[in-house]
């Protein structure tokens, strides 16, 4: 099968998938794809009421995409803090991470977790 487009001036079905489907990945790759992050500096200075449940997170992680999914329509409630954007905000992940930038980091009520359950930040906005 070759990889290439056809050259008679349009796209067959299949190329088309391909086009779709790479267009998709890029986008679920891209850091725009939760839309613009806060800044690290910027939740702290939040009064607590606001940011009692804080995910760092990056592009393109599964672990990420679960717990987004997980959380459903909760997920705009929570406050997400892409570390790609923000090198404080990666910073703070890898002072609780064993120098890891692992994630979803996850401070709830100021108590961090690292790639909880997504049952666990639920129950946390609930409360």
């Amino acid at each position: 099968m070759a990889w290439g487009f056809s050259t008679n001036g349009g796209l067959s079905w299949s190329e088309l998938l391909i086009l779709i489907g790479v267009a998709l990945i890029a986008w679920w790759m891209s850091p725009y794809s939760y839309g613009i992050s806060k800044k690290h500096g910027a939740i702290m200075s939040l009064p607590e009421e606001q940011r009692r449940v804080v995910v760092y997170w990056r592009p393109g992680c599964i672990f990420c995409q679960r717990l987004r999914g997980g959380l459903g329509n909760d997920a705009k409630r929570v406050q997400w803090v892409n570390i790609w954007q923000d090198a404080e905000a990666a910073e703070f992940v890898r002072q609780h991470n064993d120098g890891n930038e692992t994630v979803p980091t996850v401070v709830i009520d100021g108590e961090v977790h690292t790639n909880p359950d997504p049952r666990l930040v639920r129950d946390a906005l609930a409360a």
